[in-house]
């Protein structure tokens, strides 16, 4: 049977890794500036996206119900027998629901998977279902192996400069703090199970918050074999330094630095740092 998998921009997927896969297909999610449309990594990038924040009406938005469509369409043209759509958590996006309303009116077998996680918590999910159905695996037992994976293998992590862009886009979530501003609290957030994010950890500055950060990765994960990616903003080299510290301390197989896509970047804002891990 010739599945094809279907996720949105949001997966942090590099363009290479998705031209080397055939059967994998993205639906870029929507940024709109002062009312104007863009697509997530096609029209638009990071750096003019953070550099439109604070001055300039700045929002994402979901892939339209007739982008999917034309995406399915395309993907039905090509031949396929069955697509397994992965999506961002219906936690922190409509867009599972925009899906999940898109393929009603369709006559094929779709299956759609909340992945309750973004960013390469959903690229990882991606890769992970790419290697399985490699592998001819069925897709109930591909279903049953993510559940295990998302939930037991894999944590995504972030520390933010400020909540006030979670706040202005209502993704604040189960995420404390709102004097922090002001005492120059950083909280160290992660997306729970729920698929929503969660205060697990809070540093006084910049420096501490990272701290906490590495200890809590390190915590999880001391002793595993682990694939990371490091998230960042606009300061490379901050994240640099993490990414450094955490092969000092850990067993990483594979790691990379990857500028966070710019509909993600519009929530967390330009001092973003993210530790995105899972057990090999």
């Amino acid at each position: 049977m010739k599945i094809a998998i279907l996720t949105d921009s949001s997966c942090n997927l590099t363009k290479e890794y998705v031209s080397e896969h055939k059967n994998l297909f993205i639906v870029p999610l929507g940024i709109t500036v002062d009312n104007e449309q863009f697509r997530d990594q096609v029209d638009i990038s990071s750096k003019e996206v953070y550099s439109k924040l604070d001055t300039h009406d700045v929002k994402s938005s979901l892939p339209s119900i007739g982008d999917i469509t034309k995406k399915i369409e395309e993907i039905i043209e090509l031949g396929y027998d069955k697509i397994f759509v992965i999506s961002i958590s219906s936690g922190l996006s409509g867009t599972y629901n925009a899906v999940r309303l898109a393929v009603e009116d369709i006559d094929f077998d779709i299956t759609i998977f909340d992945s309750k996680t973004l960013s390469m918590g959903l690229g990882y999910i991606v890769k992970k279902a790419v290697k399985l159905l490699d592998k001819s695996v069925d897709l109930d037992d591909i279903i049953k192996l993510l559940n295990e994976f998302r939930y037991n293998k894999l944590i995504a992590v972030f520390t933010l400069n400020t909540l006030k862009y979670l706040r202005a886009g209502g993704r604040i979530g189960k995420v404390e703090g709102t004097i922090g501003d002001i005492l120059k609290i950083k909280p160290i957030i992660k997306v729970n199970d729920d698929g929503v994010y969660e205060t697990i950890a809070k540093g006084r500055g910049n420096r501490r918050a990272l701290s906490k950060t590495i200890d809590i990765i390190v915590e999880r994960f001391k002793g595993k074999k682990i694939n990371l990616t490091v998230h960042y903003g606009n300061d490379f080299e901050k994240a640099t330094m993490l990414l450094e510290r955490l092969k000092e301390l850990l067993d990483i197989e594979e790691s990379e630095l990857v500028e966070l896509t710019p509909v993600l970047g519009i929530h967390t804002g330009p001092g973003l740092i993210a530790v995105i891990a899972h057990e090999v």
